[in-house]
């Protein structure tokens, strides 16, 4: 058997952020939606899910139109079964991963980010599956005083996630 490799570049609209999941069944479409729904009022997402079986559609769901079509033109560039692809803006994925996490049918978590991502893709004759991500860009170094009083400041004034 041969197996082949590809770089996916996922698009995150500016201001979004991004889940990449691994499911099983086709009701995620529906669960992620409801989690999404009733995290928060204000949220706008996109969800679209590749269906591994059966007539293998692009299954999709969300609040936000633009969201939604950009949820599944990555779930297209990826082509892997049983993956899952969420956009989100004016909520954080941290504020949702563990509800996602805990729904039944996820399996796995490959990325949660606002950072320009990358599939790592595997093709073998089956199909297609995700093998890891490339999230963001290498360390520059080691933070010093000031970038922890900048982390700190960032997670209690800015985001409020601290007292």
């Amino acid at each position: 058997m041969d197996v082949k490799f590809e770089v996916v570049q996922l698009e995150v609209p500016e201001g979004s952020n991004i889940v990449v999941g691994q499911t099983h069944f086709i009701k995620t479409i529906e669960d992620l939606y409801e989690v999404m729904a009733t995290s928060s009022p204000s949220a706008k997402f996109g969800i679209a899910f590749n269906e591994a079986s059966g007539p293998c559609l692009i299954r999709h769901d969300g609040n936000d139109e633009a969201l939604e079509k950009q949820a599944i033109e990555n779930a297209k560039r990826i082509g892997a079964g049983h993956v899952f692809v969420m956009l989100m803006k004016e909520i954080y994925p941290i504020s949702v991963l563990n509800s996602v996490k805990l729904t039944q049918e996820i399996c796995t978590i490959y990325a949660a980010t606002a950072n320009p991502l990358q599939a790592i893709v595997a093709v073998t004759e089956q199909g297609r599956g995700i093998i890891g991500v490339v999230d963001g860009f290498p360390p520059k170094g080691v933070e010093g005083e000031k970038d922890i009083k900048d982390r700190k400041s960032l997670l209690r004034d800015v985001i409020g996630y601290k007292r």
